[in-house]
Order: structure tokens, then sequence, then C-alpha cells
């Protein structure tokens, strides 16, 4: 497996406007809106609200700035331009107010399109190599059987796509979490955001991007004034998503009332990896889904739409995987699986792999393991009524004879009372 270290690429120095790819104009807007919504302000303070440096970048906008009259100096809380208190002029407020008519983003400044697609292509997945012994530890707290796991870890490497597919409940969305979380995990650079035609994207994700935690940052840009900070440092994205998918959420979001882009799921995944999880139970047909992915897997680029009706180009560097518990027959044809790199049949367990799982979880939760109480429950509640076993199922039942022992304020212990209580609370006829 790879080390922590990333790979291919690290942000450039900027030093001067020029370095920045943006003109001075745009970065003195952005300034601009700093000073109208915060009021009296050091320019050191401007410089890391939007992740530019003071010396030869906001130094330069400010002077700008200070030129039309937009904005002056109100004192200095040190010494050197960085510590001047500026404030915005009542001719500023207007300009400001103008600005935010366009744009209401306040924030990093963002990097041009052609630097993200740049970026996303020197850390693809097909830097991480993995090895059988780096995936039998990601998946060692899993039971699978040698066939299953065979086909798993090439399915990784590849950085492609992947079809899961098999009963609800044996592990699939585990499967597949579990090769993000625990495979990839070097770091890669994700831009705050993304300019294009002066027009923002705002790339960054709380929820979707984990931050390298302070101190382990590495590189040569670790604690150089120039480092270009418009870049964060984070883990290799694994962004789930369910049935809560639209064609619409797979394009750039605009909000009208701010006036600034989001970026779609699977550009903030890009680099890693977008698992689209009981796939086929989405609000939108599965073709039409299927058919909004023909074209970045195969040509591994996108294209997305602005409100202005321009169709912009990024790269599609995303190990994209579907899960399902329904027949693929019902949801794909024979020419959208051909482009399915790796497609794995995750099934139920046996007897014996319902035995592991079934112990695992009791050690796991402090209920003492019982072969002849394991025995009664695949006898009563798995042979007689003829239902099949799920991987997903030791732990539920366990959990419900928990809950009930702790009602009845007795130990949990595998008893054939506590036992038919959690079958009978947890099985549903259908």
């Amino acid at each position: 497996m790879a080390d922590a270290e990333v790979q291919g690429f690290e942000p450039s120095p900027v030093n001067s406007v020029e370095d920045t790819g943006l003109n001075l104009g745009f970065i003195s807007d952005l300034v601009l809106k700093v000073m109208y919504f915060v009021g009296y302000i050091t320019g050191y303070e401007i410089a890391e609200r939007v992740k530019l440096p003071f010396a030869g970048v906001i130094e330069e906008a400010l002077e700008f700035l200070k030129r039309e009259q937009y904005c002056e100096v109100r004192g200095a809380g040190g010494l050197g331009a960085a510590a001047y208190q500026y404030t915005i002029t009542g001719k500023g407020s207007e300009k400001a107010r103008e600005v935010l008519e366009r744009s209401e983003y306040v924030g990093a400044a963002p990097v041009p399109l052609d630097a993200y697609a740049h970026a996303v292509r020197q850390q693809p997945l097909s830097s991480v190599t993995i090895h059988q012994r780096a995936m039998r530890k990601a998946l060692a707290h899993l039971v699978l059987n040698e066939d299953t796991f065979s086909r798993i870890g090439p399915a990784a490497n590849s950085g492609r796509s992947i079809f899961l597919y098999g009963p609800s409940g044996d592990g699939k969305t585990s499967i597949a979490e579990s090769i993000g979380r625990m495979v990839f995990q070097n770091d890669i650079y994700v831009p705050y955001a993304i300019e294009v035609d002066g027009q923002i994207i705002k790339v960054f994700d709380e929820a979707s991007h984990q931050r390298v935690e302070s101190g382990k940052e590495g590189g040569r840009g670790r604690g150089r004034s120039n480092f270009d900070k418009r870049w964060m440092r984070v883990h290799r994205p694994v962004i789930v998503t369910g049935g809560e998918l639209t064609l619409e959420g797979l394009d750039l979001t605009y909000n009208e009332a701010s006036k600034y882009y989001e970026a779609p799921f699977q550009v903030k995944a890009n680099c890693g990896m977008l698992l689209i999880d009981d796939f086929g139970r989405q609000l939108v047909r599965p073709r039409d889904l299927l058919n909004r992915w023909i074209v970045p897997l195969e040509k591994r680029v996108d294209y997305l739409t602005l409100h202005t009706g321009r169709k912009i180009e990024v790269p599609f560097e995303v190990l994209i995987v579907f899960s399902t518990n329904l027949e693929p027959k019902d949801l794909v044809d024979e020419a959208f699986l051909r482009r399915i790199r790796h497609k794995i049949y995750v099934g139920d367990p046996t007897f014996e792999e319902y035995r592991k799982i079934f112990k695992r979880v009791c050690k796991s939760r402090g209920v003492p393991y019982d072969d002849e109480a394991l025995a009664y429950l695949l006898k009563e509640h798995y042979l007689k009524p003829g239902r099949p076993l799920r991987s997903c199922q030791p732990r539920d039942i366990v959990d419900e004879l928990i809950d009930i022992a702790r009602y009845l304020n007795v130990e949990p212990v595998l008893s054939r009372d506590l036992i038919n209580r959690a079958c009978e609370a947890y099985f549903v006829e259908l």
C-alpha cells in the first residue's frame, strides 16, 4: 500500500498576482467583499481569509483599492503594511454591493480550472497500489469467502469502476467503505474553490473531505510564507450517496441567492471513491443514471454546465462503485456492464461464516458465546422457516437481545428465551 505522502503534486509557490492565475480585478473584488462584511481589518487578516500571501498579492490589491478610493488606512497594529488597519469607504461600499450582485462568495480565493485539472491528473488513483496484505488488513473485520476476497483487490487497484451486487445485508456497503477508508490512506490536495469565466465553484467540503491533521502536512511547502494556501491537504475522499441521488445532483448546483456554484458529488470525489449505494432505488430511472456515466467512465472526463449554458470539461479520476441488492438484469444492459471493469457478487454467508460473524459480534458486545445456543437459533429461526442467512443478522439479533435483556433487567446471555424474543422482534414475514 502506498505511504501517506502526497503523490505527484504540490501547489506551486505564489509570489505575485500572476502566480495566482487570477487577475488583479478579481482579487481586488474579493478583498473588497471581505472588508465590506468585516469592517476594520489588517492586511494580514485579509490575506488569511482569502488564503493568498500579503506580499506581492494582497498588497497589490489594497494599493489598487486605495488608488480607486474604495478603502483607506485607519491605523496600524504593528510594523509593516500587513499590520495596517484597513477600512472600506462609502464609495467602496457602493462598489462592494455592486460586486455582491454578481457573487456573494467570500472566502478562500479560487484556483483556475486548468490548475485544478492539472492537479487531479497528477494525483490519480493509479498511483496507489494495493497488495494482498494491505487488503486483508483493510477487510479483517469482515468475514468473506476467498473467492469474493480475491476479486476485491484487483477491482480496487483498477481505480475505475466496480459493480457490487447480491442480497441485502451481506456487506456490500461495508466492503466498499472499507476499501476507501482503510486502503486509500495517502493524501491529496484539493482547492477550496475553482474559478472559470469569473464564476466560482466551491469544491472543498467539510462533510466530504477529511483534513490532514495539523503537524502531519509534510511536503516542501510546509512553513513557507509563499506556499499556496488555496489548496487543502486531505485524505483521498470516500463519498457515499444513496437513494437521494438525482441527475441534477451530478451537475453544478447554482445558488440563486449567493450566486456561486457547489461542485457535484463526482468532482468532490475526484482522486478518491464515489459509492452509489442502493443503486436502482433512486427517484431517477436506473438507465438514465447509468447513461450519465457512460462518457466519464470511457473518456475519464466529465462535462458540467454553467447557468450561462456553457459546458466545461473537468477530469473524472474517480473509483465509482455501484452497490445494489436488485437483479442486475433489471437495472442494466450488457452494453453498460461492459463499461464496468469489475463485477463482484457478494452472496449469503455459509453456516460456518455465519458462526464466525456471530462469534465476533458476541465478543464485541460482551455477550458470552455458546455453540449450542447458536445451533438452536439456526434450527428454530432459519432452517424451520426456510429463512436465508444474512451477514448483518448476527449483529442485529445480538443487539435486539441486549435491548430486551436491559429492559428485563437480566444479564444478556444466549438463552432460548432471549433468542426467541429477539428473533420475534427482528424478523418480519413478507
